[in-house]
């Protein structure tokens, strides 16, 4: 092997091993033997996109592309990006076509298809994304990835029993993918099979904890500051049912939540609490780090994300205490 590909080969080795920064150095390093090679710069777009520097795998990806016209992997890496978390599903949609015209393999057809599906769902354009699920080969597939993303591609455009027969096929081929058990619990879940769908949430939280946050995830000290923030910028009348005292972080929601019907993968949960008297509404506040993470895709998303979520998690508190009390309305801010 030459010490080029010796360098681009130990980059790769070093991503799946958990250590970017050593990727990045190999990468680099690749560089400086071939100044021209797309396969380096693909994998420093990767390494970027691994610590969150989105625009910098963007970056890097398209100097890939631009060096081999014909690059199927790195158009779908630029595409996962721009699908999440930058949201320019147009473009991801542009790559994911040229990609299917560069396709060769079953393999690659699904890929591009399951990123493009994707892109479509991003958009709420549900025809074309339905549409998309009928170009998927028929399968069984070589990789269980696939078996488990096309099986939720037919879950997200309702079609449930194509969507169980190869999510639970997934379940089979890799016990210890919690995306998996999630999916399969909200199949359970839809088809009122409550307990099925209880053990398969619970097993989902189980591996959701296994797994490492992502290189760019705060201190508990600072991801609590950060809710802080958030907590301060909701707008004055929503805030008056939320308890500074009375907010909490956690990892993922408890088994006891879980057990009691809450998301296992909710970004977090309010708690109604007893009005005080001549008090409005209040509610301990819970907020799930990982879960939030996971939903904003960066260390720049994060803040935006939670205070999104508390908006419209307040607003539908609000929503029902007044359909059950009939007279609970925001204070007015004057």
């Amino acid at each position: 092997m030459d010490q080029f590909s010796a360098h681009l080969d130990r980059g790769w080795d070093l991503v799946q091993r958990g250590d970017p920064l050593g990727a990045e150095q190999s990468a680099r390093r690749a560089l400086e033997l071939d100044s021209q090679s797309p396969e380096a710069f693909n994998l420093l777009g990767y390494v970027a996109a691994l610590r969150g520097d989105y625009e910098d795998a963007i970056e890097n990806y398209h100097q890939a592309i631009s060096l081999d016209d014909t690059y199927l992997e790195a158009m779908l890496n630029a595409a996962e990006v721009y699908v999440h978390p930058l949201g320019d599903y147009d473009e991801a949609i542009r790559l994911c076509e040229q990609a299917l015209d560069l396709a060769e393999t079953d393999d690659e057809t699904v890929d591009a298809l399951l990123l493009c599906f994707d892109a479509y769902l991003g958009k709420g354009d549900m025809p074309r994304a339905e549409e998309l699920c009928s170009r998927f080969p028929s399968g069984p597939f070589d990789n269980p990835t696939h078996t488990f993303l096309v099986g939720r591609a037919f879950f997200e455009v309702e079609k449930m029993g194509r969507a169980a027969e190869l999510i639970e096929e997934s379940v089979k081929a890799n016990p210890n993918n919690p995306d998996a058990y999630y999916y399969l619990g909200l199949i359970h879940d839809e088809r009122g099979n409550i307990e099925e769908a209880t053990r398969s949430f619970l097993r989902s939280r189980e591996l959701d904890q296994e797994f490492a946050p992502p290189p760019w995830s705060l201190s508990r000290d600072t991801f609590q500051l950060t809710v802080e923030r958030a907590l301060s910028n909701i707008s004055s009348e929503l805030q008056e049912y939320i308890r500074p005292s009375e907010v909490f972080v956690a990892d993922l929601p408890g088994v006891e939540v879980v057990v009691d019907g809450v998301d296992p993968r909710a970004s977090l949960l309010l708690d109604a609490l007893r009005p005080d008297d001549g008090q409005p509404h209040t509610a301990r506040l819970f907020v799930y780090q990982r879960n939030v993470e996971r939903l904003a895709g960066s260390l720049e998303g994060l803040e935006s994300e939670i205070l999104e979520s508390l908006e419209r998690e307040i607003r539908n508190l609000v929503a029902h205490q007044s359909t059950d009390s009939g007279s609970v309305e925001p204070n007015s801010s004057d």
